[in-house]
């Protein structure tokens, strides 16, 4: 089991108030996702609930039990940091069974939950190598090993991916979401990289300077963000703003339109503007379109990777209606 609730909890450091009060239900068995800039109290979220800082107040529950003021070694918690934190000197299979050595655990349950582990992980044929004999993403699954074998009633990440290459974060998000279907244990996880919460996430949870924004599957931010924050914050490229005239047609101080609900074309179509930089990418390319009639910022065109549009050209953008995203002055949603 774990279930992990946030009642009314605040965090400050001297003076500064880091976290407002601040309610969130963590389902057992959820893979949830706090992301946000930097600086917005994810991580500080994540060491509250680990118990790795202490809550100024309010209180969290974890399976109905007050965990408020209970040392992190009594949380039934294992928490997966951004450094690997690996003994050099020690095997990989020693630096797994390492916690459940200090717990007291006979050897041969020690060795059983190590080889469970290692099979999980695919690190069966590296158990007697030592960390410098591995590759980043190997060192990484080793770090998730020792927190598997704890058995845990919830797993907290924070930013595990930020050390490693493009090619590898991709494969590694891969192997930690395979990794919570296999195991259905609760899954906490910080990031500052949207796609990384959009992709992995049973549930996001949009943090703005200890504030949440928003709550909700990957789809229903995507689909309705609440404000024009998350809008901006969930979608990759980000959703395109304009304001003025042509918002006051459609009721609102600002609409937003995703870059793939543009349609472009050469010869006709709503708003007239010119090419800047394209970025092709194989299967797409992203036309940063300059219309400066509606915005003094580029609007980004998500479109087929052979188009045959370049720097330059003038060209005619078509939103689809349904697709039109309408903010409020206070840059909240409007139905």
């Amino acid at each position: 089991m774990g279930r992990i609730v946030l009642e009314k909890v605040t965090k400050s450091f001297g003076d500064v108030n880091v976290i407002p009060p601040l309610d969130l239900a963590i389902e057992d068995g959820e893979f949830v996702v706090f992301v946000g800039p930097s600086g917005c109290g994810k991580s500080t979220l994540l060491r509250l609930i680990a118990g790795l800082e202490d809550v100024t107040s309010g209180r969290i529950t974890i399976d109905g039990r007050d965990a408020t003021e209970l040392p992190p070694a009594k949380r039934g918690l294992a928490m997966v940091f951004q450094s690997y934190a690996l003994y050099p000197h020690m095997s990989v299979r020693k630096n797994i069974s390492f916690p459940l050595k200090m717990a007291g655990l006979d050897p041969a349950e020690r060795n059983k939950r190590v080889e469970a582990a290692a099979k999980v992980l695919n690190l069966t044929d590296y158990l007697d190598r030592r960390p410098g004999q591995l590759s980043g993403g190997q060192r990484q699954r080793v770090a998730i090993g020792r927190a598997i074998v704890r058995e845990p009633a919830a797993f907290l990440f924070d930013e595990p991916l930020s050390n490693l290459d493009a090619a590898l974060r991709v494969n590694m998000r891969l192997e930690i979401s395979e990794l919570h279907n296999s195991l259905e244990t609760t899954m906490i996880y910080v990031t500052h990289d949207q796609v990384e919460a959009m992709t992995m996430a049973d549930k996001i949870v949009v943090l703005r300077a200890g504030h949440i924004e928003q709550v909700g599957s990957p789809l229903e931010l995507y689909r309705n963000p609440r404000n024009l924050f998350v809008a901006g914050f969930i979608g990759s490229p980000r959703m395109n703003f304009i304001s003025g005239a042509e918002a006051a047609k459609h009721e609102a101080a600002t609409i937003g339109i995703r870059p793939e609900h543009l349609a472009i074309s050469k010869t006709e179509g709503i708003w007239k503007g010119t090419v800047g930089v394209s970025e092709h990418l194989g299967s797409d390319t992203f036309l940063h379109v300059h219309a400066r009639e509606l915005t003094q910022e580029p609007i980004t065109v998500r479109s087929d990777g052979e188009i045959d549009i370049y720097h330059g050209d003038t060209v005619f953008l078509s939103p689809q209606e349904d697709k039109v995203h309408r903010f409020n002055q206070e840059g909240l949603r409007l139905s």
